[in-house]
């Protein structure tokens, strides 16, 4: 009995050692791949760029590829090569892509190529590395709009840089990378009327996708919570904790816009989650108010940044992507504005 107990801890040993070190070696062919497509790129660019004749740039890379191609296989078609001259001008500054190939394949930085502002590529690739996303759930993410939706968006680049910076070297997670607006909850399928509750109850059915929706990090704590002051009871529609924030979070749904009341009844909730829920060690609570609607003049002079309460939308049936982009945009250039004018 005691050997076949050996015996199945040391293949079990064996079998953890036999992974382990596959992993590695993809890691390094991966990173190795990464920097030979980055420098082939390079160079070719640096020649065809030389040589301001875009015929001779054209059959240079045609002549290149062929030849790469015959010896060393598909991995180096013209397409691919291509890839590998956009891969170098876009990532110009090699450590950006030597600090990232440890956790991006190349698939990861095909995916990041066409994104043409900086600012936007910076923060898939930031937060890509940080949450090691895989492949699709980058796509996902991308094909989701999450940049345009989370609070960050609003900000000037410089401000985005910074606290991707903060978030990457010093574990510092600004609430406005964590919380978007909209929210997508088409997965709920509610159609005409329906009440809160209603939605509440969608929200607990499809408990998973509206994790997902929110971000991996938060976890599940409490429906309806009852909390009591001075001897009325006030119920939490959700509670949840985010643990990269370290603090909890309520969330209260609207099925109209947002209304003033609706700070005072938050501001409420969280002073006592502060005083009597809040454990040592955490940040102070933060309030989602999620409405199907907003009224951006009230939540702009209710200040309601200065008391930890974000006010967004959710969609339950989506626009086309274009309608959504031409709206998140033009969002993103108005509050970008507003701050330059405060400034």
């Amino acid at each position: 009995m005691l050997q076949n107990q050996n015996h199945q801890q040391l293949m079990t040993d064996l079998k953890e050692l036999v992974d382990k070190t596959r992993s590695q070696v993809a890691a390094q062919v991966n990173s190795a791949m990464v920097v030979l497509y980055w420098e082939i790129g390079k160079r070719i660019n640096e020649d065809v760029l030389d040589n301001k004749r875009a015929e001779y740039g054209k059959e240079v890379i045609v002549q290149i590829s062929q030849q790469l191609a015959l010896e060393f296989g598909n991995s180096f078609s013209e397409k691919n090569i291509r890839k590998m001259m956009q891969f170098a001008s876009v990532f110009s500054d090699f450590n950006i892509v030597a600090s990232a190939m440890r956790q991006l394949s190349w698939t990861h930085f095909l995916l990041l190529i066409p994104i043409s502002e900086d600012t936007k590529r910076n923060f898939y690739l930031e937060v890509c590395k940080i949450e090691n996303w895989s492949v699709r759930v980058l796509r996902e993410k991308i094909n989701s709009l999450l940049f345009e939706r989370t609070a960050i968006s609003k900000k000037p680049g410089e401000i985005i840089d910074k606290e991707l910076k903060n978030w990457s070297e010093n574990n510092i997670l600004n609430p406005d990378l964590v919380f978007k607006d909209p929210y997508f909850l088409d997965f709920l399928e509610l159609k005409d009327t329906f009440s809160e509750k209603d939605l509440e109850e969608a929200i607990i059915v499809e408990l998973q996708k509206f994790i997902s929706e929110l971000g991996s990090d938060f976890a599940f704590l409490s429906r309806q919570k009852r909390i009591t002051i001075d001897n009325r009871d006030y119920y939490l529609d959700l509670l949840f904790y985010h643990r990269k924030l370290k603090s909890l979070v309520v969330i209260e749904l609207k099925l109209g816009e947002f209304e003033a009341a609706h700070k005072g009844q938050m501001e409420l909730y969280l002073s006592y989650l502060n005083k009597y829920e809040k454990i040592e060690g955490e940040n102070p609570p933060i309030g989602l108010i999620l409405c199907s609607g907003k009224n951006s003049e009230h939540i702009e002079l209710m200040n309601l940044e200065g008391d930890n309460i974000k006010v967004a939308e959710y969609l339950l049936i989506l626009p086309s992507e274009k309608v959504l982009l031409e709206k998140l945009h033009r969002s993103i250039e108005i509050a970008r504005n507003k701050f330059e004018n405060k400034k």
